[in-house]
């Protein structure tokens, strides 16, 4: 195909496109670049979406390039009618995804996702996640005695790369039963190494769109990169499933039978039958634990890291947490499973956390059907729509006064006066995040035994700029300082 030709067919595609969002206003954006050149990965971006917002309520056309536009949406009763859908996840972005994760959970579609996620249920039944506690606490004091050297020298250090650390940790152990003893290895662990690389450039190649084309991308020093990247995350999730083989391969051997509440998620991979008695093929296998792998630490990592930010510059809502923590736990080091309901307060607290900085501020669905909104407004099959969760989270007309910190909102009587959609930080409907309580419990244990040890004392020299990066991150990184709670005699 010539020169010539492409440039026509770009341009077909952006009148379509044009047509199509014509009943939705939005900012004027470049006939060649799109809106690419306003999003500067400068630690602002976000605020730009939320000023947009301000400007064109409930939804505003988004381009990158000149051809590919989504509908980007901010206000729940229209992302109720995306999220209420099993439409799948857009195939732009994802796409992107695909060669380092596969095609799990995440974006696979039609009969191949609803299989695997009727298959992969059974891992994140409460009888399953119940043991996960005891190896979560475990994790999280190792994360903790690591922070003595900082609460001795009362020196500010960044909460990311030790949040990743520990997630990891704890999935290796609760997921895959490895213990990989990662945070206590010197150097830099190459997994959230490659992972951090992978989230970089997949955004990077979003918003260049000539990296779109496949050739170019490959090509490119970009594509040389992320093909090394992935390698290295390959290398790591074909190690745990192989060690994982073994182990069950002996236990067969020795007549060895399990309870099925003590297996862990790789186990249920391992094992999963269908109505038919079809397993998941190894392709399969490996693409649900890349997937679980990433996601069950990565934006885990960035939910703990920006609580315990929040609660570092809520010092008031910090001490009412450590409170209610130190009378339910009554002098012990670690949680337990019953003691999980038992925090509501904090609870709230994490929750207003996750309202104001979602781990995941944004996902995008393509349509296979056509979709009306409540307003009446109209978009054909094929159309791109994105769900700015973060633009909904700080949405003035849904959230009062949104940029400022309240866990009452999430009291039950305000809650129930709130529109369903409003609150989407593990998305919501069919293909909401099936891991969401495994994440929930990891964020309530890790910050019941910090706060618990340590007060989180806000770095006056240092504002993280956050970053949408699939996860959100922060560009400058997430600085505390902390001190060691002086614990009462009634609470040793």
């Amino acid at each position: 195909m010539d020169l010539c030709e492409c440039l026509r067919r770009l341009i077909i595609k952006r009148r379509k496109g044009k047509r199509i969002l014509e009943p939705f206003p939005g900012p004027p954006d470049h006939w060649l670049f799109g809106h690419v050149k306003e999003f500067r990965q400068d630690g602002k971006d976000l605020d730009k979406i939320l000023r947009w917002g301000e400007q064109y309520p409930l939804a505003f056309p988004l381009w990158f390039g000149p051809s590919v536009s989504f509908l980007n949406i901010h206000h729940p009763l229209y992302v109720k009618t995306i999220l209420s859908s099993t439409e799948p996840k857009d195939d732009v972005a994802y796409a992107f995804l695909v060669p380092w994760i596969g095609e799990g959970l995440l974006v696979s579609t039609e009969q191949k996702w609803f299989r695997h996620r009727r298959l992969l249920t059974p891992g994140f039944h409460f009888d399953v996640l119940k043991p996960y506690v005891t190896l979560i606490s475990d994790s999280t004091k190792i994360m903790l005695d690591k922070w003595e050297v900082h609460a001795k020298s009362e020196e500010s250090f960044e909460l990311f790369q030790h949040a990743s650390l520990m997630t990891l940790d704890s999935i290796m152990k609760c997921a895959f039963s490895c213990n990989s003893n990662c945070q206590t290895e010197s150097g830099t662990n190459p997994y959230i190494q490659a992972v951090y690389e992978l989230c970089h450039l997949v955004n990077l190649r979003f918003r260049f769109f000539p990296y779109h084309i496949n050739a170019i991308f490959h090509l490119s020093p970009h594509g040389y990169r992320f093909r090394k990247a992935s390698n290295i995350a390959h290398r790591h999730t074909e190690d745990v499933i192989r060690k994982r083989k073994e182990v069950l391969k002996t236990e067969r051997e020795q007549g060895i039978v399990k309870n099925k509440r003590y297996l862990d998620f790789l186990d249920i991979l391992l094992s999963a039958r269908d109505e038919n008695q079809h397993g998941l093929s190894d392709e399969d296998i490996r693409a649900e634990v890349d997937t679980f792998m990433f996601e069950g630490h990565d934006t885990t990592a960035s939910g703990i890291s920006w609580i315990m930010y929040s609660l570092a510059c809520n010092p008031k809502h910090q001490q009412k947490c450590r409170e209610e923590i130190l009378q339910v736990l009554e002098g012990k080091d670690t949680m337990e499973w019953e003691d999980l309901n038992k925090i509501p307060y904090t609870t709230m607290c994490i929750k207003e956390s996750l309202r104001f900085y979602p781990p995941v501020p944004g996902m995008s669905r393509k349509l296979t059907k056509p979709m009306t909104f409540f307003d009446g407004r109209t978009v054909p099959a094929g159309c791109l729509v994105a769900v700015s969760v973060y633009g909904i989270h700080m949405n003035a007309t849904v959230w009062e006064n949104p940029h400022v910190f309240d866990p009452l909102r999430f009291l039950p009587e305000n809650t129930a006066k709130r529109l369903p959609h409003a609150f989407v930080p593990f998305s919501a409907g069919p293909r909401n995040c099936i891991g969401q309580n495994f994440a929930m419990n990891e964020l309530k244990i890790a910050v019941a035994l910090t706060l618990k040890r340590y007060h989180l004392i806000k770095d006056i020299n240092h504002t993280p700029k956050m970053i949408p990066q699939i996860v959100l991150r922060a560009l400058n990184g997430i600085f505390i300082k902390i001190k060691p709670v002086k614990t009462s005699p009634k609470n040793i």
